[in-house]
């Protein structure tokens, strides 16, 4: 038998999704809960891995288990043998060719910022932080750039092993919320850190250090070294895997709440 679960966890405190020697990670965390409910070890596979001190709304991993369980059972089951970081908010029975990385269809992530000339001790762990005042209106003008397909070097991490670096971004969203500022990214799949470095180099824009059309010239240089620096983990939240199935959610819910703007969308 197949299930899937969506998985929200707060990212700090963990060294991102993957199990590593002697650090802790959400998947070990999620795979002792799964022993300690069925009695029997087992391994999990995510919709995609996240790095250190990054979020997940909705997570999606995918098990094999002899266990039959009433979904609510699952969520209930698990939660208490969860720590408060990391919840289970569904599970699914799925098709046993589904796989959480390898079904999906697009992702989803948001990354907030925190625009204020003084940090916030609250949010630091939940928003990236820029003192300088942001105009999200060039940030928007900027992000058009970033639409459909595109080789997309420029914004993946030197040591990023995907073997192209092609990707489509069907939709990029910017909103405006007193002192937060979201930026709503949803594509086919992401290279490593490319979400972080596409929001540094938008916010190189929202300064005025650049004019919005260097976006343009950032992505055509195919060149890690003109775009702006990798920003801060810390603001960058997964919010969900579409998938064909109907039965598993899109995303989870925003985490503070977004409000919808004007956006473009491609395909």
């Amino acid at each position: 038998m197949k299930i899937a679960l969506g998985i929200e966890y707060k990212g700090t405190g963990f060294n991102g999704w993957q199990i590593q020697p002697s650090c802790p990670s959400v998947q070990k965390t999620i795979e002792e809960a799964l022993e300690a409910f069925l009695c029997v070890p087992t391994p999990t596979f995510c919709a995609g891995r996240t790095d250190t001190g990054v979020h997940a709304m909705q997570q999606v991993v995918s098990l094999d288990t002899e266990a039959d369980r009433l979904e609510r059972n699952w969520v209930r089951g698990l939660n208490a043998f969860l720590p408060e970081g990391v919840a289970v908010r569904w599970a699914r029975r799925v098709p046993d060719d589904f796989n959480a990385r390898f079904s999906a269809r697009s992702r989803t992530y948001e990354y907030w910022i925190y625009n204020d000339p003084i940090r916030s001790p609250v949010l630091s762990d939940l928003t990236g932080w820029v003192f300088r005042p942001l105009n999200v209106e060039r940030m928007r003008e900027g992000a058009q750039y970033l639409l459909g397909e595109h080789d997309f070097t420029s914004f993946r991490a030197s040591e990023c092993q995907a073997a192209s670096p092609v990707r489509t971004i069907h939709r990029l969203e910017l909103t405006h919320m007193g002192r937060l500022v979201g930026v709503r990214i949803e594509a086919n799949a992401f290279l490593q850190h490319m979400v972080r470095n596409i929001v540094g180099s938008l916010i190189f824009v929202g300064t005025g250090r650049e004019k919005p059309e260097w976006i343009d010239e950032v992505l055509r240089a195919k060149s890690r070294h003109v775009a702006a620096p990798t920003f801060s983990p810390n603001g960058l939240y997964l919010m969900g895997v579409n998938y064909e199935d109907p039965n598993i959610p899109a995303t989870g819910p925003s985490p503070f709440g977004w409000t919808d703007p004007k956006f473009e969308h491609v395909g």
